[in-house]
């Protein structure tokens, strides 16, 4: 089976495309920053008044149960509408649910304040599961095909930026204009983003006519379509298994590093922090790599793929050797955050190689599905690892011997991957041929 490129995009120029790209890391920035601060402020203002563990978790429980709930649906939507109305219409239901959050929230006191935040958290996710799916599938309507990985690359460096922005932002501002204030904020900032989107031009490509499923059987027959092509392509499969099993055992990484180095090695949060800065910059390095440098062909896809997921198992393992053989704080801030840096800069061309291919090879009438089930399964696979490292952690006093451990699994569990992905690419290329 051939895997079909979309070719029948209208003529989009390069200027046309850069144009597009500052809009969207514009537009993606404003989200993005204001997020984190909102989520920030957020969790900071739970704290204050529950006093409960789950005040800085919440969003990470609804998410992924949101995610998985709202699959076929927001998979069908995304391939079935113009994706500049879905967008819009996105977007207004989350402003008209911070108008409602920011008029509700002080009618509430004390733990009754989860009522509001959960319900608004809900909205939140919908609207951002929605509009991530959304802007996957629409990219070859905003740029031509040598700007998909530019475009892809500023975003994911747009996201970046506000991570290392957020921290210090979001303390100063909730000091200063408290959480009613970044209701204020956000709402402001999620109004900004809208206007940009709606300056952006699609160009919607010819494509047969999709009739809108209407019952609950059609809505599992139209998502059924992506999930067939999906299984068609022996490439697609195998990433999917090699990501969730990445994804499983970077929750180690994630939850590990800040309860080692506080309840193991007792360090102050200073380490904590440069760790995360650490990361965030990696992050922000490699998108910034991958928008300089040019898409090529797809001939090294294998090692384009392989290199970064060697490297982030390699990283794993350093991460806990230094945890398990240094005792200097000094040594865990600097060595630790070089480490976090090269480790989230390989996440980052890992997931941009990755996406850049997707959106090249599947076409767009199917895209939105494609891209739904990717996100909700890497994302669904996170709380379960969550929940067992958090246990494994507790119970151990030596955490960077966990990390070795994931390491030394995650670069068998590659190895075995090389051979099947190797053919699976091969043969993947030949059909599109």
């Amino acid at each position: 089976m051939s895997n079909p490129s979309p070719e029948s995009v209208p003529m989009i120029s390069n200027r046309q495309s850069n144009a597009q790209i500052i809009k969207a890391f514009i537009s993606n920035f404003i989200s993005s920053l204001s997020g984190k601060m909102f989520s920030f402020g957020l969790g900071l203002m739970l704290l204050d008044e529950t006093h409960s563990a789950i005040s800085f978790g919440l969003n990470m429980l609804i998410t992924p149960i949101v995610g998985l709930l709202c699959l076929v649906p927001i998979g069908n939507l995304v391939d079935t509408y113009p994706h500049k109305a879905v967008l819009t219409g996105s977007l207004l239901a989350l402003i008209t649910a911070l108008f409602l959050f920011a008029i509700s929230i002080n009618f509430f006191i004390g733990n009754n304040k989860l009522i509001p935040i959960v319900v608004f958290l809900i909205v939140d996710a919908i609207s951002t599961n929605l509009n991530d799916t959304c802007y996957s599938a629409a990219i070859h309507e905003l740029v031509n095909r040598h700007s998909v990985q530019r475009l892809s690359s500023l975003t994911q460096s747009a996201i970046s930026l506000s991570s290392i922005l957020s921290p210090a932002l979001g303390v100063g501002l909730y000091s200063f204009v408290g959480f009613t204030g970044f209701i204020g904020l956000e709402i402001i900032a999620t109004i900004a983003a809208f206007g940009v989107m709606l300056t952006m031009h699609f160009h919607y490509q010819p494509r047969n006519q999709q009739i809108a499923p209407q019952s609950h059987h059609d809505q599992l027959k139209s998502f059924r379509l992506g999930i067939t092509y999906m299984q068609s392509r022996t490439m697609i499969k195998l990433t999917i298994l090699l990501s969730v099993i990445l994804n499983f055992f970077y929750t180690a990484v994630t939850i590990g590093t800040p309860y080692i180095l506080k309840a193991q090695l007792h360090t102050s949060n200073g380490p904590v922090g440069v760790l995360e800065t650490g990361s965030a910059i990696g992050m922000l390095l490699g998108s910034l790599m991958l928008s300089i440098f040019p898409t090529g062909n797809q001939k090294r896809l294998f090692w384009k793929l392989m290199m970064p997921v060697l490297v982030i198992d390699i990283q794993i393992g350093l991460l806990g050797l230094l945890f398990s053989t240094s005792q200097s704080a000094a040594n865990y801030a600097i060595i630790g955050s070089l480490i976090m840096g090269i480790l989230a800069l390989a996440l980052v061309i890992l997931n941009i190689t990755f996406q850049v291919y997707l959106q090249q090879t599947v076409p767009t009438q199917l895209l939105g599905r494609v891209v739904a089930t990717m996100t909700t399964v890497n994302s669904s696979i996170m709380p379960i690892g969550t929940l067992l490292f958090t246990i494994i952690f507790q119970n151990t006093h030596h955490g960077g011997l966990v990390l070795i451990v994931n390491s030394l699994l995650l670069i068998g569990y590659t190895l075995l991957l090389l051979k099947p992905l190797h053919q699976a690419i091969r043969t993947d290329q030949s059909s599109s041929i």
